[in-house]
């Protein structure tokens, strides 16, 4: 397929489907593919399970469909009647399991299958959604165990990919990306401690982050971003 080409991974959710939609509206991308688990999806995506992921790899390949822009926009911060955990005597197994699939191992295999398609000689971005309080120089409260800690591994997964891959792509950028809170499904239940200005509807989320991810250059691959640019320490 000839044109320039970006994929976006979770578009039934609020980040993930605005992405999406400014890409469209912007007009730099000749397609703008949709994946995820439901909704207009081409072909279904489920990070929690590999094959799901290899397949819709090999739809896009089978298409001759390069990407210049992979973007993962999934995550996992609460489900039904579990949260994020406020101490120790909370941890659960299969919970923090959960946490790990979607947020850390689900991006990390996209980006097994994704990347190969990718662009070999012209610049790439590779972008997963993150958060800040995966840092763990800047956390300072504790709590939300699972959550910290599958945002972490994400951070270091990130890390070792865009060291990996600029071996293959000098032009590369991967990144994880902070998008602040935004006015979606996975901050409902904790928007009333928002500060005023600070709750973003996903339009502005999401041209906030392409904004920042297009003035990234290949030596800022591997690195963590915030919505304003600034980077967060690891």
């Amino acid at each position: 397929m000839t044109g320039r080409s970006a994929v976006v991974i979770g578009t039934s959710g609020g980040i993930g489907g605005a992405i999406a939609d400014t890409l469209d509206a912007g007009g730099e991308y000749d397609t703008v593919v949709r994946l995820s688990r439901s909704g207009n999806s081409p072909i279904p995506i489920d990070l929690t399970r590999e094959d799901s992921i290899c397949e819709a790899a090999h739809w896009l390949k089978d298409r001759e469909i390069t990407p210049s822009l992979v973007f993962v926009a999934t995550g996992l911060l609460h489900e039904g009647a579990r949260g994020p955990e406020k101490s120790l005597r909370q941890l659960d197994a299969d919970w923090l399991l959960k946490n790990f699939q979607v947020n850390a191992i689900g991006p990390a295999l996209a980006a097994k299958y994704f990347l190969p398609l990718m662009e070999k000689k012209e610049p790439i971005r590779f972008a997963a959604v993150s958060a800040r309080v995966g840092s763990i120089s800047d956390n300072r409260l504790g709590g939300w165990h699972g959550y910290r800690a599958s945002k972490a591994a994400l951070n270091m997964m990130i890390r070792n990919l865009s060291i990996e891959w600029s071996r293959k792509n000098e032009k590369s950028i991967i990144v994880a990306l902070h998008p602040g809170t935004v006015d979606t499904e996975l901050s409902v239940p904790f928007q009333a401690n928002v500060p005023p200005g600070k709750l973003f509807d996903p339009g502005r989320a999401a041209r906030q982050l392409l904004t920042v991810l297009e003035a990234l250059k290949p030596a800022d691959s591997g690195k963590i971003f915030a919505w304003d640019g600034t980077e967060i320490a690891p």
